[in-house]
């Protein structure tokens, strides 16, 4: 079911709510692609099939798999590491890789309309061609049609990953991401932002620069500044000045300071610490706290067997107080230059009244 002519999503009053509102559900697709994880794809299942037995405490878990032979061994798999198999639905919904953040389904709400819920489907690039994404691109539609959905198409490239919201009307991202030329070339900044406007139903877009090493996204909000709430976003910091991400993540936080939300009040930001840095055959990896997902069974952290994982998951419990702060090891899952929230994509339940 799509919709082509009857508005955008802002005119006819969708949002994207905040990651910590309630799910009804989280979405996945399973990893099966060994170019993402050269030589180890083996050793990342028993912390992503942990993140899925976390998930399916608190929501319902939509995994995407290949064919009959891949659901049969994923089913099997989970039944053997103790998940709530009640909670989980698999579905035979091709895809090039894993990382359901961008290229699943953007899922808004309107509580009072026809359609409370409705998806927007914008194109995916494998992060400007860098990857094959001919089957991940098709996955908003077909979730839309599984479940009956409305969907819109707004006929440009924009990845989940790339972009943060608080619930109320503001959505952050980077310049670096969304102004490369190898996603929209022929559009300018001000048509962008009037994009992610109409089609995420928010009213404002704050811009930061620069992301962290090793991020192959060119620079992908989620492992840099993320909303805890509506007015107090964490944002990694690098204190070693030596490092390559020293100067980007202090201008990213100047920018924090002077921005104002759509009421003029300034951003509460707590800084987050950027672990060691991780490096595998020589190249580094994109390691960062800010990679967490929100469910409502808790927060998801990644952490990276160093000293500063317990900092990390000590400022998002001051942060998040209504479920607990839950570390997972991404040691081997971060080689696919990649984390928690890249592999997952929220689905909110419909709250009347909201």
């Amino acid at each position: 079911m799509a919709i082509t002519d009857n508005g955008t999503p802002l005119e006819l009053g969708y949002l994207f709510p905040a990651e910590w509102e309630k799910h009804k559900s989280t979405w996945l697709s399973y990893p099966h692609n060994e170019t993402s994880w050269p030589g180890k794809i083996h050793t990342i299942f028993p912390w992503y099939h942990q993140f899925i037995k976390e998930l399916a405490k608190g929501e319902l878990v939509n995994i995407n798999v290949t064919d009959d032979a891949m659901q049969v061994r994923v089913f099997k798999a989970l039944t053997e590491a103790g998940v709530n198999m009640q909670n989980i639905s698999l579905h035979q919904f091709p895809t090039n890789d894993a990382w359901c953040r961008d290229h699943g389904p953007a899922f808004l709400l309107n509580p009072d309309a026809e359609f409370p819920k409705v998806i927007v489907n914008w194109k995916y690039n494998g992060w400007g061609n860098k990857y094959a994404a001919e089957l991940d691109t098709l996955i908003p539609s077909r979730i839309g049609e599984l479940l009956g959905l409305p969907v819109f198409f707004p006929g440009i490239v924009m990845e989940g990953g790339s972009v943060d919201f608080n619930g109320k009307g503001t959505l952050l991202t980077t310049t670096s991401c969304l102004l490369h030329p190898n996603r929209n070339p022929d559009l300018q900044q001000q048509q962008i932002e009037h994009y992610l406007m109409h089609y995420y139903g928010v009213k404002q877009v704050l811009w930061l620069g620069e992301g962290i090493e090793g991020d192959d996204t060119d620079g992908h909000i989620d492992d840099l500044t993320r909303f805890v709430n509506e007015d107090t976003v964490v944002t990694v910091v690098e204190h070693q000045k030596s490092d390559a991400n020293f100067i980007p993540l202090q201008e990213n936080l100047a920018s924090l300071s002077r921005m104002r939300l759509l009421n003029g009040k300034q951003l509460n930001i707590a800084e987050l610490p950027m672990p060691e840095p991780m490096y595998y055959e020589g190249q580094r990896l994109p390691v960062s706290y800010a990679n967490f997902y929100v469910a409502n069974a808790g927060v998801m952290v990644p952490t990276y067997r160093c000293k500063q994982d317990d900092l990390a998951i000590t400022v998002l419990e001051r942060c998040f107080k209504d479920r607990p702060v839950i570390g997972i090891d991404s040691v081997e899952i971060i080689w696919g230059l990649g984390s928690w929230h890249c592999l997952s994509q929220q689905e909110p339940e419909i709250i009347a009244g909201q």
